[in-house]
Formats: C-alpha cells, sequence, structure tokens
C-alpha cells in the first residue's frame, strides 16, 4: 500500500483536531461519528457483499461492491474496516451514463486498480481513480473478526454451539458498528438507497439466513453451500446480519394494510413446535403497530423472525430472536416484567420491542447515534402501546408509568454528536417513552395522537432524521410548543419539580428544577375532579374546591413538593 499524499492528510487531520478541541474525544471517534471530509462527498447506493464463514478457525473471506453517488469533488475517500481485519486489494469501475448499469456491466469496464490507500486505526484512506456521478468500488478482505463476548451488548462476531453440539453463528453490531466484519461507509446517516445483498458460504450441513428475500443458493460440491439474500429498501449497516445454523421454516400471509405480507419463521429444527405456539405474538404485533405507525414498512422485503445465539436485536426483515419461548423479558435464566406490573408477562417482549424497531429504528433512523431515543423511547413505547391495544388504555398506562423504575438520570438522553458515542444508561428507553407519554397527555386526542405516529412513519419513510426534524413535526401537527418539553428531558438530566402550596380555596404553585421558560400544562387532580394548569417558573393562584386532597395525573413524569 502506498500513502497519500501528505497535504491531503494534513488537512484531514486538521479538520479533526479543530473539531476534537472542544470535545474530549479522540481521533477515532470523530473518524467513526462525523461525516468528515472522507465521507461528505459521496452517497452510497448499494452494497453487495459476499462472505465465506470459516468456522474451524473464526475467520472470514469477503468481497464488497459498493455503488455510490458522487455528491461534490473529493480528494479522499475513508471505508471503515475495524482491525484485525484486512483490505487486500481495491478495484474501482467508472460508470458515465444517465442510466445505472445492471450488476454484469461493471464487468465490462475497464478496472482501475488501486495501490494509493493506506491505514489509520479502523478506517482506510483511498484517493479515488474518477470523478462521475456512479461509481464502483470492489473490496477483497480477509482476517478474524472481534469475538463478541456478551452479544448483543457487545459486538462483533458470535460463534456458539447449539444444545445438540453444532454450530451457530451470527453477527451483533449495534453501537460497535457493522466495519467489524465487512467494509463499508459506517455513518448511521448514509444508508444504501437502492439496498444490499448478503451472499453468504458456510458449511453444506448448516442454513444460512440474512436480511430479506433469498434469491439464489448454490452447492459447491466442496462441502459448502452459498446463499444469496437480496434487500430492496434501504437498510442501517448494523441491520445487514447472517445467521448460519442447522435451521427449519415455516411461513405465513398476513393480510396487513398494505396487501399480502410474507411472514418466514426460520428456527434450529429443535424449537419447532413450541416456535410455532410462542410466534402468534408476531401477528398479534403486526396488527397493534399497523394500527398505530401504519403499514409495515418493508412490505419488498418481507418479515421474518430468526432464532440467534443471543437476546435478540432489531435486524431490519430478519429479528433475532433468543428469548427462550417464554412471555417477559429474558434476564439470565430467568424471565422478568421490566415494568413490574404483571402486564409485561403477557407478551413476549423480544418479538414486540425488537420488531417494533422496523419502524422506529428500521424505517425511520436518527443520523446520529446521539439522537437514539428516537429509535428506542418510541419503541419502548410501542410496547405500551400493544399492552394498550389488547388490554385496554388502564394496562397500558400502567405499563408505561411502571417503567418509570428503570429511569437513572444520569445522563442526557441526547449524547455528544460525530463521536459514535453510545449512551451509558437505558433511560433512551424509559424516559424516553414517558416523556413521549407525557406528550401525548397534552395533546389530549388520542386520534390526533395516532395520526402524529403514522405522519412520521410515512414523513419519513425509508430515511434518516434528526433530534430536530422530529421535534419540529410533532411540534406542527399538533399545533402545539413542545420545544421546552424537549429541552427539559432530552438535554437536561433535571425532572421538573411542581412546587405548590394550598390555602383555603386557593392552589398556588410553580415549576421548579427545570430550564428557564418551562411551562410545560399538566392534569392534576382535586377529590378526583381532574383539572389542567400550566406552571411557569413564577408562582401563581387559582380557586379550587378547598381540599388537601390534591395529585398530579399519573401520566406526567415530574416530581411534586408541598410547600408552606
Amino acid at each position: 500500500m502506498k500513502s497519500i499524499s501528505h497535504t491531503l492528510i494534513t488537512c484531514y487531520l486538521l479538520f479533526t483536531t479543530c473539531y476534537l478541541s472542544a470535545q474530549p474525544f479522540t481521533h477515532a471517534d470523530t473518524l467513526r461519528g462525523s461525516n468528515g471530509p472522507g465521507r461528505d462527498w459521496w452517497d452510497v447506493q448499494r452494497y453487495d457483499l459476499a462472505v465465506k464463514f470459516n468456522i474451524a478457525d473464526s475467520s472470514i473471506n469477503g468481497l464488497m461492491l459498493m455503488e455510490y453517488k458522487q455528491l461534490k469533488k473529493g480528494n479522499i475517500m475513508q471505508i471503515d474496516l475495524q482491525q484485525p481485519l484486512i483490505i487486500d486489494s481495491i478495484e474501482y469501475y467508472y460508470w458515465n451514463k444517465i442510466s445505472k448499469p445492471t450488476e454484469k456491466d461493471i464487468y465490462k469496464k475497464t478496472i482501475q486498480k488501486v495501490t494509493d490507500f493506506t491505514r489509520d486505526g479502523n478506517a482506510y484512506f483511498i484517493t479515488p481513480p474518477f470523478n462521475g456521478e456512479y461509481q464502483y468500488v470492489q473490496i477483497f478482505y480477509h482476517g478474524k473478526p472481534t469475538i463478541a463476548v456478551k452479544p448483543p451488548w457487545d459486538g462483533g462476531l458470535v460463534e456458539k454451539k447449539d444444545k445438540l453440539g453444532r454450530s451457530w453463528v451470527s453477527i451483533a453490531c449495534q453501537g460497535l458498528g457493522s466495519s467489524v466484519w465487512y467494509p463499508c461507509k459506517d455513518y448511521q446517516g448514509d444508508e444504501p438507497d437502492d439496498g444490499a445483498s448478503l451472499t453468504i458460504t458456510a458449511p453444506d450441513t448448516l442454513i444460512s439466513i440474512s436480511n430479506g428475500r433469498l434469491t439464489d443458493t448454490t452447492n459447491n460440491h466442496d462441502g459448502t453451500k452459498t446463499w444469496k439474500w437480496e434487500v430492496k429498501a434501504p437498510i442501517n449497516n448494523y441491520d445487514l446480519i447472517p445467521y448460519i445454523g442447522k435451521y427449519v421454516h415455516w411461513g405465513e400471509t398476513y393480510k396487513g394494510l398494505k396487501g399480502d405480507l410474507s411472514m418466514d419463521y426460520w428456527v434450529l429444527d429443535y424449537n419447532l413446535d413450541k416456535a410455532k405456539k410462542q410466534f402468534e405474538d408476531a401477528k398479534r404485533m403486526m396488527k397493534a403497530f399497523e394500527y398505530w405507525f401504519g403499514p409495515f414498512p418493508f412490505y419488498e422485503d418481507g418479515y421474518k423472525l430468526v432464532d440467534a445465539p443471543y437476546l435478540g436485536m432489531e435486524h431490519q426483515s430478519a429479528i433475532a430472536y433468543g428469548n427462550g419461548y417464554h412471555n417477559g423479558y429474558r434476564l439470565g435464566k430467568d424471565w422478568v416484567d421490566l415494568s413490574n406490573t404483571g402486564w409485561g408477562f403477557k407478551w413476549d417482549f423480544i418479538i414486540v420491542h425488537e420488531s417494533g424497531h422496523e419502524w422506529f429504528g428500521n424505517n425511520i433512523t436518527t443520523v446520529d447515534i446521539a439522537d437514539m431515543w428516537v429509535h428506542e423511547g418510541f419503541t419502548n413505547y410501542a410496547e405500551a402501546l400493544f399492552t394498550e391495544y389488547y388490554y385496554g388504555k388502564e394496562a397500558g398506562d400502567d405499563y408505561v408509568v411502571g417503567l418509570r423504575q428503570n429511569i437513572e438520570n444520569t445522563e442526557a438522553l441526547i449524547t455528544p454528536y460525530g463521536v459514535n458515542r453510545d449512551h451509558n444508561t437505558t433511560d433512551i428507553y424509559y424516559k424516553g417513552a414517558n416523556m413521549i407519554h407525557m406528550i401525548r397527555q397534552i395533546i389530549n386526542d388520542d386520534s390526533l395522537f395516532r395520526k402524529i405516529l403514522w405522519g412520521l412513519n410515512k414523513t419519513f419513510y425509508h430515511q434518516t432524521v434528526t433530534t430536530k426534524q422530529v421535534e419540529e413535526y410533532i411540534c406542527k401537527e399538533s399545533k402545539m410548543d413542545f420545544s421546552k418539553v424537549f429541552d427539559q428531558y432530552l438535554r437536561t438530566i433535571q425532572i421538573p419539580t411542581l412546587e405548590y402550596k394550598i390555602k383555603g380555596k386557593a392552589l398556588s404553585f410553580h415549576w421548579t428544577d427545570c430550564i428557564h421558560g418551562f411551562d410545560m400544562p399538566v392534569k392534576i387532580n382535586f377529590k378526583g375532579v381532574a383539572k389542567w394548569i400550566k406552571p411557569t417558573e413564577q408562582w401563581q393562584t387559582v380557586e379550587t374546591i378547598g381540599s388537601d386532597d390534591f395529585s398530579v395525573d399519573r401520566n406526567f413524569y415530574i416530581n411534586t413538593k408541598k410547600v408552606n
């Protein structure tokens, strides 16, 4: 490999140094998390990935063919591939026509092999040989990916034996990044617009599953078999995942809001009978979430549940399932109800939660993981909406209020941007859900609230978004200004306190422990009589029925304090 020019490297390092001067993060953090000069000039159109899994020694050999669109002139291309994986060679294809070529067409073009590339930690920097609207880069690579120790909470290659001693392999890489096992633009804000394919070569005694639909299988007559799966829709990098094991399959057709939806299930052979019973929750989930959020976002690719060698993950159109065929949430050898209300034992947590991400996380994806409350807050609230759909509104309220016991308030829900900073608490789930629940109370119109959930999924269909876009959409459609609510609950760890005092028939109140200008309305009760008030930081007084039997509606996540 040759080094790229000293000038280009100097410019790139100056950019990252300036960025880092204001934040306590490393150069590697910025390379990983920002849309820097090695990324901002090109847009991924498609990934076609072919990987051979050498299970005996935990190594892989791969080929990535990536199509991209040049947005402006660029001198450096950043391709991410985490150590100890190694790029062997890089070849570019240039296509200078209005219509994009077929996969076969690119091989008719002159191949430009690139030797002018260098490595900086987990990022390669390449001097691209062409300028033009659509281009292709083909990357050959190999090595032994990082092994995940506690998947899915830490990422990497997952290698286990099923209970009959047979190999069972997958990947978990959310947060750590898909570059832990394949070369890509490992930036959440750029999904392949035209989808992806994953071709898996593995032992012919096993079945290889991935996202989307199976398009081809080949017996290689050397003890291996190759399976090709294709996704039509844009997909998060970390969602493109292989599953290799002794799988069996069954499927059904669901009559959904956009017509026939294929629902397929791939489980280890000895799990078939109990899976057919437990996976009934998949249809219940689909019915409830199409009601609340609108049509399933990936009819073209179908819906799948796949037995996984870890608890679960929202892999688009191929949900990872590892909850042990039991209602509730698997915690070690036991199952718990995370709300501690009993409602969480009425359904399978992994089926409901991870499938909910098909709408919030996969359909609507945040540009930066700093905004992951959008994925987890809405999906955590989806659990309450599922509960409400089948067991009634009070049950749904019970569930989301019960989740508050898990809130830590040790850091803000939005973490620093541009550095791939993961969250150190689960507050993006439980606090995010309770904030959304409060916004629903303030809107005070469930038809409108449901329309907003539908609208989010329609307006940002198959798109990447920022927190600001989500905030602005909710404010616009509700015709209410929730900016202070968002600032309070997303950007601080303070829970606003409603201080109040009662004297005769006079109730006085104001907000403390809040940002300047915080004026969230809140529903209160006097002897069971509901009333809305709109506190500010200044004391206000209203006339009441003259009773000390005062409480705040339980659906508001605030503190209260009676003062003299």
